[in-house]
């Protein structure tokens, strides 16, 4: 059950219920229950026609919504429950206005109960996943697709994250939140993310050839939207650009909801088609994902799978943790480790090779849909074997709907636990089973695969160290237990692949502590032929000269392109 569903869907929990459906129905019958919403997101209108329908072979039901989303109505309620002291009405009356509401969906699934075994709900927060999982609690399976936004901290949710059979987690910050908001670790769930359909080729030069790009870009994919980061995105890029007389560009793939700036770096491509979007990637030098919410960046794991190098919004606790856990990409958190960060990749190739070589190692060990697809089955078979030990709470009654003693859900979720996930030391790696007290038995350290650590060394010059130092404040540069960064010279820690490191012993940072990328430029340029400082303020490689300005000369490298994935 998912609030619409479609093959011309892109992005978001629509496309990544189609993905689980598709791959499911090799393992079970599957049907796809979902209203008759399609394009627009903002009303849910009817577009579809009401009955059955069949996409990429899979039976889909249609049904109606029954009232039009007023977006004015529901900023309305938004404003009233993320900010002020409510009651569970209130959040009721919320969930209404969000939609897509559609009684005749919850009336089928009470009716038709008996004619499934499971029913998968995707998205927590809208009308059919809460109402659904309600009426089916005791075969319900729930994929949150839960952000750190204000619908987590409303109390309506919490009873159902511990009444569902099991929840599918996208990332083990989501399961953190979830756990936090509502204290389900007894309910089975497993960490499992989504797979994606990658195609077994992808040539960069073809992308350039049809849409005349040559010079080497960045790309961002997606909804171009404020609450994608699109804006400080465009406003750090412009900054970047204005630096450099011939620095990378951007390209823009998505439809727009916010205004792109005219740049003469800054290129919009609008919607694509599947194979020239895996193209675009494949011919990019590296994808920028700018967003503060995800619970799971489909478009980041796309662009591993292809080899390439993600630079994240730090802000976002998945994409740095993931980043963190895959040493396959960086992170910023303000516009200086936003311009050292981006400029590091640009110009070290093997900053860029090693990155992408362990995003593909890790896409292939977590997101390859052979393991996606397991986890699945391996879920759904657990739970044949089980008799349902919980029950859904009820609701509260007429009376307590209506007592205003509810928190505002923005300060609820600011208690929530905060920072990227860590894995726990060698030998006791977290459990991928589905039955969480079991734990697994994981492979010694030395004998697992490791992926590589590329060597940061962006270049250090003393106009970039005096801005960085300025533009640090204490309450945004301090480590967790309090100490003010120094310099790498007296004991400053050291990037590697996107994680702290500690200088003296060579390790990561102590469990517990949030990985803190400083602004760089503190180390000193090395030349990587000798080992030796260059004297030239950045990294100069084998076979790289130098032109005047100090900007590194690229010998025998072009551009992007490249086959991408195969």
């Amino acid at each position: 059950m998912v609030q619409r569903y479609g093959a011309d869907i892109n992005g978001g929990a629509e496309q990544h219920a189609r993905y689980v459906a598709e791959h499911l129905a090799t393992h079970a019958q599957v049907e796809v229950l979902t209203t008759c919403a399609h394009r627009d997101y903002i009303s849910w209108k009817n577009e579809l026609p009401e009955g059955k329908d069949a996409v990429n072979g899979i039976t889909v039901l249609r049904f109606p919504v029954a009232v039009e989303r007023d977006p004015i109505d529901f900023a309305k309620w938004s404003g009233k429950v993320f900010t002020e002291t409510h009651s569970l009405r209130d959040e009721l009356a919320w969930l209404d206005a969000e939609g897509p509401t559609s009684p005749a969906l919850i009336d089928y699934i009470k009716a038709h109960e008996a004619d499934y075994d499971f029913f998968i709900f995707f998205s927590f927060r809208y009308h059919q996943s809460f109402h659904g999982a309600r009426a089916v609690a005791a075969k319900a399976i729930l994929v949150p697709t839960a952000e750190r936004d204000g619908a987590l901290g409303l109390g309506i949710f919490p009873p159902v994250f511990r009444g569902v059979r099991a929840l599918m987690y996208n990332s083990f910050e989501e399961r953190a939140l979830i756990q936090g908001v509502s204290n389900n670790q007894s309910v089975p769930g497993v960490v499992v993310g989504i797979g994606s359909e990658i195609p077994e080729r992808s040539n960069g030069g073809r992308f350039r050839q049809k849409f005349d790009r040559r010079e080497r870009f960045a790309i961002y994919v997606g909804r171009i939207d404020e609450n994608k980061g699109c804006v400080e995105l465009f406003e750090f890029f412009e900054h970047y650009s204005a630096a450099l007389v011939d620095g990378m560009h951007l390209v823009l793939v998505g439809t727009p909801h916010v205004e792109i700036p005219n740049h003469p770096r800054i290129h919009h491509l609008g919607f694509l088609a599947d194979q020239d979007k895996y193209d675009a990637v494949a011919a990019a030098e590296l994808l920028i994902m700018p967003s503060y919410l995800e619970s799971l960046s489909m478009v980041a794991l796309e662009a591993w799978a292809m080899g390439k190098p993600v630079l994240a919004n730090a802000k976002c606790d998945v994409l740095q943790g993931q980043c963190l856990r895959s040493n396959a990409g960086l992170f910023y958190e303000n516009f200086q480790e936003f311009a050292e960060t981006l400029r590091a990749i640009d110009a070290g190739p093997s900053l860029q090779a090693a990155l992408g070589r362990n995003g593909r190692a890790f896409f292939e060990r977590h997101y390859s849909w052979p393991v996606i697809e397991k986890k699945y089955v391996d879920m759904l078979e657990q739970l044949s074997k089980e008799t349902p030990s919980r029950s859904m709470e009820a609701m509260p009654g007429w009376f307590a709907r209506r007592r205003r003693t509810l928190p505002p859900a923005d300060s609820v979720v600011k208690q929530l636990p905060a920072g990227p996930y860590r894995e726990p030391a060698a030998g006791s790696r977290p459990s991928t089973a589905v039955n969480r007290p079991a734990p697994v038995v994981s492979q010694p350290e030395a004998s697992r695969p490791q992926p590589e650590r590329p060597q940061f060394q962006p270049r250090g010059d003393r106009r970039d160290d005096q801005r960085d130092q300025r533009s640090r404040r204490p309450n945004q540069r301090r480590s967790n237990d309090g100490r003010k960064p120094v310099d790498s010279a007296q004991g400053k820690p050291r990037l590697e692949g996107g994680r702290s490191v500690d200088p003296a012993q060579g390790k990561p940072k102590a469990e517990g502590e949030r990985p803190r990328q400083d602004a760089p430029g503190s180390s000193k340029p090395v030349d990587s032929a000798q080992g030796k400082p260059d004297g030239r303020g950045r990294d100069r490689g084998p076979g790289q000269g130098y032109r005047r300005g100090g900007r590194p000369q690229r010998r025998g490298r072009r551009p992007g392109g490249g086959g991408g994935a195969k």
